[in-house]
């Protein structure tokens, strides 16, 4: 695989489940019988689900799968001969979103260390993308099944943003977790371009000791092998540098709490992309954003000029040059703050690196881990309006700096 062959569509021999990441043959997909009554009136009775269970960490009675061609968009229950259109992944038999395998799709890890903020991370990035970046490029975005909207809604945005409350730390992984699944939708601008352009992307949020033994590294390892793009989340509080200009109040993690490095987890990470890299004198071709968090607290150690302390972009395109302009500075930051070993690591080992600087929260919680001030995002989307931009699912150009 190059870099490249990331920037084409997704095509059916290399279609990948967006809930478990395994490599799918269209033709094997399974469908799920609806359990209404067939023509002579018998039902398909409900089944516990080991597949469901074990892969999504849900455990649900639903109607049995059964094997038909999954290039087709319906198929009959040979038990009860109802007509269902529902398609499941032949592993984790989670079901595939409508038109799975007609339109693009694009995996997105999430990585990084523990209370390095994904969660939150996460959250914040899917309801700008929602909200203010939606209309910023005329998108809608939305859970691509009931399970990601119900679960989205109640477990991450509504704690977040209507009652304040500070996300709990991503659990360790004794059970399987259920990346969340989207639709992006735009229509292209111009006269002659009418027809909507769907995108799907999968978010997988992988918690810093899942990278830490041999038994969490094969797990994750299908999720990384097969994700289109890596957005890693580096706590600078955790680089000797950067506390010292960290803003007086500011708590920062005790030492003993510093048990993973940042330059480990980008280690580990990259040990696993390697498999993927084929050649070992190559570069790995997965687009690598590595975004340096909690930016809010050093606000006021920043230069003047730096263009972190400019507002973020608004234009209805990625700002390539604005964008630059922040990686050099992070780059800096990175050589201030003891980082020069993760710069040294990015340039020797990826051809498609970029540095980002964010904020999710815009402000530290109080010490009840309330949000006094509500959630005020500073930049969150921009690692992902690259690769996007990188993908062709949103303009890119060169904007004013």
């Amino acid at each position: 695989m190059t870099a490249l062959d990331l920037l084409r569509p997704a095509r059916a021999d290399r279609l990948v489940c967006p809930y478990c990441y395994t490599r799918l043959t269209e033709r094997l997909i399974l469908f799920r019988c609806t359990g209404r009554p067939g023509p002579d009136g018998s039902r398909c009775a409900p089944v516990d689900d080991a597949a469901v269970r074990a892969h999504l960490g849900r455990r649900e009675r639903l109607p049995p799968v059964f094997a038909a061609d999954g290039r087709r968009p319906r198929a009959v229950c040979p038990d009860c001969g109802a007509s269902t259109a529902t398609r499941v992944c032949v592993t984790c038999h989670a079901r595939l979103p409508v038109n799975f395998g007609r339109i693009p799709g694009r995996l997105i890890a999430l990585v990084g260390a523990r209370e390095s903020g994904k969660t939150v991370f996460m959250t914040v990035l899917i309801h700008e993308l929602m909200h203010r970046v939606g209309a910023r490029f005329q998108a809608s975005v939305g859970g691509s099944d009931d399970h990601t909207r119900h679960r989205f809604h109640t477990d991450y945005e509504s704690p977040l943003y209507d009652d304040a409350r500070l996300l709990a730390a991503t659990r360790r992984t004794g059970a399987a977790r259920e990346p969340l699944v989207f639709r992006f939708t735009t229509r292209p601008r111009g006269p002659w371009s009418r027809r909507p352009r769907h995108t799907l992307l999968s978010f997988f949020d992988t918690a810093g000791e899942d990278l830490t033994t041999q038994e969490s590294v094969e797990t994750n390892l299908r999720y990384l092998d097969n994700a289109d793009g890596v957005i890693l989340l580096l706590d600078p509080l955790r680089m000797r540098g950067a506390r010292a200009e960290a803003a007086p109040g500011t708590p920062l993690p005790p030492p003993e709490r510093s048990e993973h490095p940042p330059l480990d987890m980008l280690s580990r990470v990259t040990d696993l992309l390697l498999h993927r890299a084929g050649s070992p004198s190559r570069l790995i071709p997965v687009p690598m954003a590595v975004c340096l968090t909690k930016l809010d607290v050093f606000h006021d150690a920043l230069d003047p000029g730096s263009p972190l302390r400019r507002p973020q972009p608004d234009a209805p395109y990625f700002d390539e040059s604005d964008s630059r302009d922040v990686h050099v500075q992070i780059r800096r930051l990175l050589h201030r703050w003891d980082g020069g070993r993760i710069d040294a690591h990015i340039t020797n080992h990826y051809a498609d690196a970029r540095y980002f600087g964010v904020s999710a929260l815009g402000h530290a919680p109080d010490a009840e881990q309330r949000l006094r001030g509500g959630v005020r995002p500073y930049r969150v989307a921009d690692p992902f309006l690259w690769m996007l931009g990188g993908f062709g699912v949103v303009p890119s150009r060169e904007g004013r700096s």
